[in-house]
């Protein structure tokens, strides 16, 4: 069966970008990008955004396409997607959606319904809220009336916890209703290829060696340097992306915010960091197991890079 494109998906730091890599070095593909921060300029290290180098070896999209002032949603992917998929088609490439953001695979499969637009009154009221009772008890509130959505959500994820009450509030009906319902009249043709652990030992050294990349190479500065510009604060999305929001609270204690990072505080910025990305990869991991017709590879098998060119092939 001709298909219109082929997913590949995975929890952070397994290995997604060389597997995409060593397929558009075998078949001629275009990569979509499926990363809720890949699209924001000027987040590179701590995005583990593809290198030049790489970029320039397959056509790259969704990448650097928004400020970090900016708001993105799955809704806006659908649509990037979709007509970047038919563009790829008839250039005569085979479209390759690559990344971790689940939600933005499982909008584009199924289709999301029509979901009210912000209500700039209840955000408030509900912020309000969250101040006084702090966002744990939100996430508590939340559980009672959409207890699948509250399930893949951590309880200081304040951004998304305020969009579910929000829904909630204004139409009676859990925001998890809306991702289930097909708004499409026909699913995609595709093929989703995902890598999952079978040990969580394996994945968590590599996150743990990969965040420390990150440091070494310079993820303060560049939060530094966002700070700088004056004109982004703590609760946007972009800022909220795990290494960037434990990074910002750090340099938020400083007395002097041109101060470097003391010792104590590195390491603990490190071990937030760290914890967090893990949660990031189990939620990540939950939602690829909901998916019933993915084709999953052990992505700590020795041969995990052939197994997926096989199934890719």
């Amino acid at each position: 069966m001709d298909i219109d494109w082929i997913g590949l998906a995975g929890p952070t730091a397994s290995g997604k970008t060389a597997a995409a890599l060593a397929i558009a070095a075998r078949r001629p593909v275009e990569i979509v990008s499926v990363d809720s921060a890949l699209v924001y300029r000027g987040m590179d290290i701590g995005t583990a955004k593809p290198t030049p180098a790489e970029r320039a070896a397959a056509p790259h999209h969704l990448i650097d396409i928004l400020d970090p002032s900016e708001a993105y949603s799955a809704a806006r992917f659908v649509a990037d997607a979709t007509r970047l998929v038919g563009e790829i088609r008839a250039r005569g490439a085979l479209p390759l959606l690559v990344g971790g953001t689940m939600l933005y695979f499982k909008a584009l499969i199924d289709g999301l319904d029509a979901m009210p637009t912000a209500d700039p009154a209840l955000r408030a009221a509900l912020e309000a809220e969250a101040a006084a009772r702090g966002w744990p008890a939100m996430h508590a509130e939340l559980a009672r009336h959409d207890p699948v959505t509250a399930a893949r959500l951590a309880p200081h994820d304040a951004q998304r916890i305020q969009r579910a009450l929000e829904v909630w509030r204004l139409t009676g009906r859990p925001l998890s209703s809306f991702h289930g319902a097909r708004a499409l009249k026909a699913a995609p043709r595709h093929r989703l290829v995902t890598l999952e652990p079978t040990e969580r030992g394996w994945l968590h050294a590599r996150i743990a060696e990969r965040f420390d990349a990150m440091l070494a190479g310079g993820l303060v500065d560049e939060v530094r340097a966002l700070r700088a510009r004056g004109d982004l604060h703590a609760d946007l999305p972009s800022m909220r992306c795990v290494g960037y929001r434990q990074a910002w609270q750090a340099l938020d204690a400083l007395p002097d915010r041109d101060a470097p990072l003391p010792a104590a505080a590195l390491a603990a910025l490190r071990e937030q960091g760290i914890a967090a990305t893990r949660q990031l990869a189990k939620r990540q991991i939950t939602w690829l197991r909901s998916m019933p017709a993915r084709e999953a590879v052990p992505c700590d098998a020795p041969d995990a890079l052939a197994q997926v060119l096989e199934r890719i092939a």
